[in-house]
This record gives C-alpha cells, structure tokens and sequence, in this order.
C-alpha cells in the first residue's frame, strides 16, 4: 500500500546521536543473558547499542509500507534514541527479535478452546509455537462440557476443564527449556460454569499448573448474588441447560480462601471488560493475557511498549514538575512505533496475522512511576498520587487517540472498524481498535533503570547475592541521594535496612523521607486498589497491578480487596499475601481416607543453576555449592580441599540427605538448624565468627537463603515482604509484582 507523502505527526528535529548506551550491572546482566544476539557456543556477539539500532531500523522499515519516499533513516533514528535514553521500551520479543530469523514481535496471544477434541489440541500444537516464539498464552476453558458429561461420539463422558489444563502446564514445560523467554499462561473459565469449584481448587497443590496463572471470569449478575447471599444458576456450555445452583456467597468465599493461601485464581470481571470491548461486532472478549491487563479476542495479539515516567520531569526554578511536552513527543512516537511493529511482526499463526491486522490493537502503557512520585516529593498513598495518576494517564491517552487518529488519516482506519464502537457519525476514527494497557514491566524497568510499571517501591534496600559468593548491598539512588543530602546516610544504616528494618523504625529519618519512600507492604491495599483504579479510567484495556497483603491478612481482608476492585470499576484484581506461595503447608482432603502420609522428594530437574561458596574449617577449605530449580533450593554439594578419605564420603552422605529433604519439602531453616553448633575437634574462623565443624559450615552457607522467622525476610538476604523464593537462575530474590515472580538482578521471570 503506498499514499501521498504527509508531514510526520511527530516534531522532525533530528536529535543528537549519543555514542554509548548507559546501563547499570543488573540492566547489562539482564541483556547478555536474555537479550543479547549469542553465535552458536552461546557467547555474546552483541552490544546494547547494537540491539537497540537493529530494533530501530527494522521498525522504522515499516514507514516504505505507507510511503516509498519515507525518511526511515530519520524514524530510524528517533526509534533508536527513544530507546537508548531509555524513555520508552517496547515489550521483551520486540527487543529480543526484531531484526533476526525468528521475527515475532508480540508479547502474548489469546487462543480459543472449543469443545472438541480437535480443538483442544490444535490450541495445544499453537501454545507449543507460540511459546517457542517467545510469547505467552491466554486461554478460557469455559466452553469445554463438565467432567462427566455425556461425550457423543463414544458413550462415555468428559474429563472436564481442569484436566486438559494439565495438558497445556505439561507441553510448557517442555517448551520453556529451548527459549529464550519461559512459557507462561493464563487461564480462565467463568463462574457459571459446572466446574468452577474444582477450578478454584486447582492450583492447592503447589506443584500443580505451576505454569498457569488461574482468574475466575465473574459476571455483574454473579456478584450481585455474592451481595444478597443468594443463589445462582450452573450452565452446561454444551447445552446451554441449567444443571444446578450453588450459593454465590460460598463461591465466592471459596475464591477469596484460596486466594488467600495461594495467590490464585484472581478475578476477571467479565462483564466489564465487554464493556470496554472496541469490536464487540467481532465477538465478546472470554479470555486476557498471562498477567490479566490485556483483554483480547481470539487469535488477537497484544503488542505492548513502555514509557518511563521516571524521565518525563524537568525543573522550572528548582522546582520538578511533570514535563507534558516530553511526554507528548513520546507518546506520540511510541504509538507511531507500536502501529509499525504490527505490520513488521512475524507472526506464529495465519489466523493471529489476520485477526491482528484487523484490529490493529496497541498497548502503550508506563513504568517509573514510583520514581516520578519520589522526584515530586508526592507519597504513593495520598490523594495527590491519585490525581497525579489520573492526569498522567489521561494525557497519555488523549495524545495516543490523537496520534492515531492522525495515523488513520495517513494509513487508514484498522479494517474491523465497520461495526465497532466508533463507527457512529461523530465519533473518532482511529487506526488502532485500543491505544493504552499498563503491562507488567519486570525485565524492562531493569533495562531502563527504573521502578516497574505503578508498583510502589519493593524496598529501599535490598542485598543482592552474586554468582561468586559476594554480596553487594543495592540502595535504590533515589533514597540514596536524599539520605546524603539529609545527611542521616552510612553505611551502618543501610545494612539496617537491608536487615529488614523499616524506615519507620529508625527515628533520625524526617517524616517526610518515610512518607515519600513508601514501599509495597507499607501501602494498606485500599490504597492499591484505588491506585489501580485511578489508572483504569483512562487506559483502554486493562492494568497490571499486585494488591500486597501482610502474611497476617485474613481471607475476609481479600474479599474486601476484591469487593472494592469491583466498586472501583477494575476489569480485574489480584493480590499476593505475603509468603503465600513459598510456605505451603502438606494437606490432605479426607483424612480418615489416608492414615499415614509419607513425603517423596519432587524430580531434579535436568539443568539447575546455583552459587558455590568458600568456607575455612579446621580440615581446610570447603566448597558448598547450592542448586536451585523452579521452586527453590533442591541440592546442595560438598567438597573439601583435599579429596578423598573418611572426611570426604561422609560429607558426600549429609548433602545427599540435605539434597533430598529440601526436595521433599522440609522447612530449610529447620534443616540449617539441625547442622548449625555441631562441632568437631578442628575450629577454624572466618569472617570474625568460629566455624565449628563442615556441618556447621554448611549449616551457614543455607542461612544466607532462608527467611527469619521473626521479621518474616529472607535472613541476610533483607528484602521487602513481598519476597517470593530465591531466583532459580542465580540465587537471588524473588519479589512478587504484577502477578508475577520477578528477579531484580537478572531479569528471569515466571510470567515470559
């Protein structure tokens, strides 16, 4: 397609070429392990600044597209600095792929499920593409018949929902190992549907579709019946009949508890999210993306891009405030960009290409935002925050309508409009079905040096562990440089807080400092539902948001949440409770059924990665290196400096029963206990501190990963509640934000 030549939207001042790209260590750590072109041996054959023109130049190819007189050297060039003075990123595969073979560009898909045989593993083969790709996956499960239903063809009946879930959880298993990215999906079924109770249930074993995040899709009707405590009605969706009745107000209390203890299903309110549906001429939205924020048809795809509110104030007298003209240009650009990697994407399906095209939908969204708060002196709870996110996010909106509005004039109307919401007389006439969604940012804020996505602070302080056994304690630059100017810095201080002391236990701090560096445990969760809520009004699809709740939180405290995210007008809700995923208890349905329960170690994984620490004995040097997998420590070896002998099979022996009852699921801080205080004839010291025997010494290495049971942080580790487990790529904490698993130091996460 070619149209006239037309004057750019955006202001066409060629910006200045920087030489060099300026990235932190997690930032670089995170590109060379996941972003980074690699030859054949896996070693990095790419710089930042090389990535960041190759994605450039591919996107800005798309202008000959729309004009074969285009300037691409010219959007190349915005593209490149836009990126590289990290204001604005686009999502991971973006980064990871344009320019190279593989060419898919979209963050995550939504893939329907009919009720067939067929069906359910031709979704199957798809997720098994997609993920190889590089994207995630969204499916609704609601269209499958019950477990036990009459299945037609054969006389026999139906495995229900929950069961060929298990299918989909296995094949990413399998997948997840070969990427570059981990497969992660999303599933939901709705709240009518006969199964919802054993769907609620799904994921009490821990173990269980541990690469699923599970949302109930809840209707207004639904939740009017929680409000009245009455009745609703069951629906086969083979036949459309009612097939019984349960009360609304224990399923949703069934929810609430398993939310509770596991941080899963979170909510989909369905009804709402049709509401905001651009093209409901093309069908009503069932299912959303791996994290919740972007509602799609199927086959549609969500192609997502983030602007760093952290660079978008500047200082008039002294004075920061929020720089709308910077922000505009950016926002401007970024759709321009967005709108161009859909007709640049390789897609991993014909029928995504087609269903993409047609809606030609975007996802401009933003992280930084605790950081813009923090330069503006602005507490995360106020209400000034609150006003402060709605403008933000409503300019961010109306110049990313306008810009696309400008783009359908140059380009035209995405093909789907007839039908849609805007096509009345006088409504707009944009190229892109939706504009904004406020996605997850994990890995790209690490990129960009910044707080993820609205998210609160995690900590203030936290240490990180590095490959080789050092620790580094990382002070977050913005308290770093008011605790100088204010003069209540030292080093002495920031190991208190790395400890797991609060700001709002030392008293030299200024009340001010404590109101302004809240972090996500500080922040009571009406306080972020309605920050989630402020967002909501003026983004088209949805929000990434984490409600956090303290380990003492009651389910009724999650029914509150999830009450209020409803009030509020959210299009869905999740909430993670402090150690609810990490410190699962060993249950059994019926008891009397089971007389004993014994435990069986989980499978070693084929790769594990780990740390190897040095410690001095009285026998010499011994080396303990610790292995993790996906759901923490599973081994642990032992050496001495000298091999063999007596000495060497027995610590060979204590590793081997340490390894299996870490596997088997025994606390470790007990198992640490039991090593610690043995003592041997030979005491050496290391560090100011006796070293009574190897055990002893292992015993020491293992504290350095587990949490103190008093202040409920990862002992020596001193991070913030919302701690999740250690990072089974290189040891170091995991923090639960945007519903997802996130490491801060090298980027892995659960959730793609």
């Amino acid at each position: 397609m070619e149209t006239k030549t037309v004057q750019p939207s955006v202001a066409k001042v060629k910006p200045e070429t920087t030489s060099s790209v300026e990235l932190r260590e997690n930032a670089l750590t995170v590109l060379e392990r996941r972003y980074l072109r690699k030859d054949s041996q896996g070693k990095v054959i790419e710089t930042p600044e090389e990535m960041f023109r190759r994605v450039a130049k591919h996107i800005a190819s798309a202008e000959l597209i729309y004009d074969s007189k285009a300037d691409i050297g010219y959007w190349e060039e915005e593209f490149y600095q836009l990126m590289t003075s990290a204001e604005f990123l686009p999502n991971s595969p973006t980064l990871m792929n344009a320019g190279r073979e593989l060419g898919q560009l979209s963050a995550c898909f939504v893939i329907p499920i009919d009720d067939s045989m067929e069906s359910i593993f031709d979704a199957v083969k798809y997720t098994a593409l997609i993920h190889k790709s590089g994207g995630g996956t969204g499916f609704s499960f609601s269209r499958l018949r019950p477990q036990k239903d009459r299945v037609g063809s054969t006389g026999g009946v139906a495995s229900g929902p929950v069961s060929f879930m298990r299918a989909f959880d296995i094949a990413t298993d399998v997948i997840k190992q070969g990427g570059m990215r981990r497969g992660a999906n999303m599933a939901i079924l709705n709240v009518d549907h006969p199964d919802i109770l054993e769907f609620i249930a799904a994921k009490d074993d821990p173990k269980a579709l541990t690469n699923f995040n599970l949302s109930v899709a809840v209707t207004t009707r639904f939740m009017d019946a929680v409000k009245k405590n009455t009745d609703y009605d069951l629906l086969n969706p083979r036949t459309k009949e009612v097939v019984g009745r349960l009360g609304a107000g224990e399923v949703f209390q069934r929810i609430t508890d398993m939310a509770w203890r596991t941080g899963d299903p979170g909510i989909v309110f369905i009804d709402q999210v049709n509401k905001g549906n651009p093209t409901p001429n093309l069908g009503t939205i069932e299912s959303t993306n791996p994290c919740g924020e972007q509602p799609l048809l199927p086959f549609e795809s969500c192609n997502l891009a983030s602007i760093n509110l952290s660079k978008m104030v500047k200082y008039e007298a002294d004075q920061p405030e929020i720089d709308y003209a910077k922000l505009g240009h950016t926002t401007r650009l970024g759709v321009r960009f967005l709108d161009d990697v859909i007709d640049v994407n390789k897609f991993p399906l014909p029928q995504i290409d087609e269903m993409t095209k047609a809606t030609r939908k975007i996802g401009l969204g933003l992280m930084g935002f605790a950081d813009m708060l923090i330069t503006l002196g602005i507490p995360y709870d106020s209400q000034k925050a609150l006003e402060v996110a709605e403008n933000v996010m409503r300019f961010i909106s109306e110049e990313a309508t306008l810009e696309s509005v400008r783009l359908g004039e140059q380009r035209g109307l995405f093909p789907a409009f007839k039908g849609s919401i805007y096509d009345t007389d006088d409504g707009l006439r944009p190229r892109n079905a939706s504009r904004s969604t406020i996605a997850p940012t994990g890995t790209l804020s690490i990129i960009a040096g910044c707080s993820s996505g609205i998210e609160p602070l995690f900590a203030v302080v936290y240490t990180r562990h590095i490959l080789d056994g050092r620790q580094m304690i990382e002070v977050n630059p913005y308290f770093e440089k008011v605790a100088k100017e204010q003069g209540f810095y030292s080093p002495e201080l920031m190991e208190q807080l790395a400890e797991g002391k609060t700001l709002r236990d030392i008293d030299n701090i200024p009340d001010w400092v404590k109101d302004v560096f809240v972090t996500a445990h500080d922040i009571t969760p009406e306080w972020h539902v309605r920050m989630q809520a402020a967002f909501q009004k003026f983004t088209d699809s949805a929000v990434s948001k984490t409600v956090n709740l303290p380990y003492e939180a009651t389910p009724e405290d999650v029914a509150e949440v999830y009450m209020l995210a409803y009030k509020s007008g959210l299009k869905g809700i999740t909430i993670y409770r402090d150690r609810s995923r990490d410190s699962q208890v060993l249950t059994i349905s019926h008891a009397e059924e089971v007389p004993e329960t014994k435990l069986s170690p989980r499978a070693r994984p084929k790769v594990t990665k780990g740390v190897t620490e040095r410690v001095t004995t009285g026998c010499g040097y011994l080396y303990v290196t610790v292995n993790f997998d996906d759901d923490g420590i599973c081994e642990v070896f032992s050496s001495l400096g000298k091999a063999g002998g007596c000495a060497s099979a027995q610590l060979e022996a204590t590793s081997r029963l340490i390894s299996l009852a870490l596997r088997s699921g025994i606390d470790m801080a007990s198992v640490a206990k039991q090593l610690r205080a043995i003592r041997c004839p030979s005491v050496a010291w290391e560090q100011g501190r006796a070293v009574l025997s190897c055990g002893d010494a292992i015993g020491s290495v293992l504290e350095k990963y587990i949490r103190d049971a008093d202040n409920t942080t990862p002992n020596d580790l001193g991070v913030a509640k919302n701690w999740a487990g250690q990072c089974p790529e290189c040891g170091n904490i995991l923090i639960y934000q945007e519903g997802c698993h996130i490491c801060p130091s090298c980027g892995y996460t659960k959730c793609g």
